[in-house]
């Protein structure tokens, strides 16, 4: 081959090659837009196109008078993109990048260096640098007003418990994927979380997420709301009292439980030591527990209430006996010693009762069949669960008497070899307090859609009758009696107020066997003549005394004084009750009523009084509402809309302070918000009971605030008293 042909050769190979690239792509383009094209695309479609979720706002959670308890709160997160574009160059000049380091500063309270060093040692291609989480909605305007490329805010929604600790035990927590753990939050998990909606986006390359115009989108379902049984302001008593009883007397921990006898409304249930339910991680495990319906505790002498029903019921006592106990208060059934607390010598029924006898109690239970006073414990509620709709609840331990030992039947006619919970103690004190019908106790008288309309109506529930209603009143004056000078709960006296209950005490059981660290516990209702309210308080090892009567009847009586002093019903009463001073009176809670509606009722009740202020509404009184007065006593009141010297120069410029707006009327309340610049936006008629925000809260001028009125009765002006 000569030399010609060989370049001819070489020149037709390369020729070829290079008429085949067009062929291949010509071929690939034909086979991409028809052979395979349906597959490809679709391929395409699953890889650039996705489903996101849209959250589903979390239902909120009430206290009986509207007051918000638990809500969904947003915050946000600040991040940066220093390699924006702009004006035709990459990056955002130092100069505006200065501003926003500067400002975030001086919002935070963090010094500029700390930002600058994020920015200077993220990865130099770095596009997402977090500089702030969890900033407040105030920030995030300050922010957003700079309108600096490069700044990037992403919402964030949390569950808010807005008093912290209230209620921590009933309302529980919710875990990071927003469902809930324990309490309310976990019970009614399902009603409260709603359905999460889809939207459709794109992915890009970078897997980052657009939007694109017509994409399908599914809306998501909100939750419903709950409307608890709870009183918030009945709530705050029992958990400050119980603090203070705790720390008094050097308890392990407390448990206190209060009940609307009636109906069974739970109106508070607390345990302390206590938790934030907004940061439930900083507490341990035990200070989560609800020991008020998951512990199972030995009742002591709070148990002889069983005693006491089923002896009279059947005959076995006679009210003028005398029941003669040893001198030194010990007896022997069956080769175990049972003594008294202290040698009472001879007793009647009343007395028994009334001074707590462990003999002549045993004495009166032995008088009795095992599986008759099985079947009164069993009636009044011990041994099962009481359905309260809390989750964690144990039903506590009661054999049968086929079971049962020589001396389980004087021993548990005095509290032990039973195992109950508080819940259970406080619900069959209630079904006594009902004249003998228990009502299964509750948490939720309502659930809500978004727009207010019921879904759930609770209707209180009857269980069975306890014993007959003529039992009950022959011993109602007895359980009175305990609480009387010479009864074992005279420490929980409240004078004009008719209380009736019974003081406890029990050994604890340490790995079986019994020690020397007791439980000591008070549960009783009132006003004995018409029960509204059943208390139960317990501690767990108190260290100054084991005895109930000591430690937790001080308590209750704390709290029925104060709760006295919120209900004006209850107040009326004790005050005609003091005939022989007249003038005394107890002071009313008045904060949330206006300067003239205060002005009315303290005139009704002859109370001298002096205002702080020219008008506005009661935000602080003294003395605290339940305190008693003296002839010539004064109550000094506080009115929302005076700010001392010092308070004014605290008012920040472009926000305006959250007044109190609980007590008013809807046209009051919208003519004080326009005022200060604010929108309202009205839920409801009537008298306002509830707000959001909440007084002495910031807000924006421009931004809105939220008010829930409803009607309320000439005839109690004070009705708002009972928030």
């Amino acid at each position: 081959m000569d030399e010609r042909t060989a370049i001819l050769s070489r020149m037709f190979i390369i020729l070829g090659f290079v008429l085949l690239i067009p062929c291949a792509l010509g071929f690939q383009l034909i086979r991409v837009n028809y052979l395979e094209g349906e597959e490809l695309r679709a391929l395409w479609s699953k890889q650039a196109i996705d489903q996101i979720p849209i959250p589903a706002q979390r239902g909120n959670i009430y206290d009986v008078n509207g007051t918000l308890l638990a809500t969904n709160a947003v915050d946000y997160r600040l991040a940066y993109d220093p390699k924006v574009p702009f004006d035709g160059g990459i990056g955002v000049p130092k100069k505006l990048e200065n501003i926003l380091i500067n400002k975030l500063a001086s919002l935070t309270g963090k010094s500029s260096a700390h930002y600058r060093n994020k920015i200077n040692s993220a990865p130099p291609q770095s596009r997402y640098i977090v500089l702030e989480d969890n900033l407040s909605v105030i920030i995030k305007d300050e922010i957003k007003s700079l309108d600096i490329k490069g700044v990037i805010l992403e919402e964030n929604y949390r569950r808010k418990y807005t008093f912290g600790p209230l209620a921590s035990h009933i309302l529980g927590f919710v875990n990071h994927e927003t469902n809930g753990r324990i309490g309310l939050e976990a019970f009614y998990n399902e009603e409260l979380k709603g359905e999460d909606g889809l939207r459709q986006v794109r992915r890009d390359p970078f897997n980052r997420i657009f939007e694109y115009v017509g994409a399908p989108k599914k809306l998501p379902k909100d939750g419903y709301s709950l409307h608890t049984t709870i009183d918030a302001y009945i709530q705050a008593i029992l958990e400050d009292e119980l603090k203070a009883g705790v720390k008094k007397h050097l308890a392990n921990y407390g448990t206190g439980i209060i009940i609307d006898p009636k109906t069974g409304a739970i109106k508070a249930m607390a345990n302390y030591p206590t938790y934030d339910p907004n940061y439930p991680a900083s507490s341990d495990d035990e200070n989560r527990r609800n020991f008020a319906i998951s512990d199972m505790i030995e009742p002591g002498s709070t148990f002889k209430l069983v005693t006491a029903v089923a002896a009279v019921e059947q005959g076995v006592v006679d009210f003028n006996e005398i029941f003669e106990t040893p001198e030194n208060g010990e007896i022997i059934i069956h080769d175990l010693i049972l003594r008294d607390h202290d040698p009472l010598g001879d007793l009647t029924f009343e007395e028994v009762i009334q001074k707590s006898s462990n003999v002549a109690t045993a004495e009166i239970a032995m008088r009795m069949k095992p599986e008759v006073f099985y079947q009164y414990a069993r009636n009044m509620g011990f041994g099962t669960e009481t359905n309260i709709d809390l989750i964690g609840e144990v039903q506590g331990s009661l054999a049968k008497p086929y079971d049962w030992s020589l001396v389980t039947l004087p021993w548990m006619s005095h509290g032990y070899e039973i195992q109950t919970t508080p819940l259970q103690i406080a619900q069959a004190y209630a079904a006594f307090a009902n004249n003998g019908m228990m009502m299964r106790p509750y948490l939720v008288e309502r659930i809500e859609d978004k727009n207010g309309k019921a879904v759930m109506d609770h209707k209180p529930t009857e269980i069975r009758r306890i014993a007959k209603r003529s039992t009950l009143e022959k011993l109602m004056p007895i359980f009175e009696s305990v609480v009387a000078d010479s009864g074992t709960g005279d420490l929980a006296q409240v004078d004009g107020l008719r209380i009736a209950g019974k003081t406890g005490t029990a050994k604890k059981v340490v790995n079986g066997r019994y020690t020397n660290n007791y439980r000591g516990s008070f549960v009783g209702f009132f006003p004995a003549d018409d029960p509204q309210y059943v208390a139960f308080i317990l501690l767990d090892e108190p260290r100054t005394s084991g005895y109930g009567g000591f430690t937790a009847a001080p308590i209750f009586k704390n709290i029925a004084l104060r709760i006295a002093g919120l209900d004006n019903n209850i107040q009326r009463t004790m005050n005609k009750g003091e005939q022989e001073n007249p003038l005394a009176v107890r002071a009313p809670y008045l904060k949330g009523l206006s300067n003239n509606e205060a002005k009315v009722l303290l005139k009704e009740l002859n109370i001298q009084y002096e205002f702080k202020g020219k008008t506005g509404y009661v935000t602080e009184q003294l003395p605290e509402a339940g305190t008693e007065l003296n002839a010539g006593d004064k109550i000094s009141l506080t009115l929302s809309e005076t700010f001392t010297e010092a308070e004014s120069e605290t008012i920040k410029e472009g926000f305006s302070e959250i007044p109190d707006l609980r007590g008013m009327n809807m046209r009051k309340a919208t003519n004080l918000l326009a005022d200060l610049g604010l929108k309202t936006e009205i839920i409801g008629s009537g008298t306002i009971f509830a707000q959001y925000p909440r007084t002495g809260e910031w807000l924006r001028k421009g931004y809105t605030v939220t008010i829930r009125g409803k009607a309320k009765s000439l005839e109690t002006l004070t009705e708002v008293s009972k928030r």
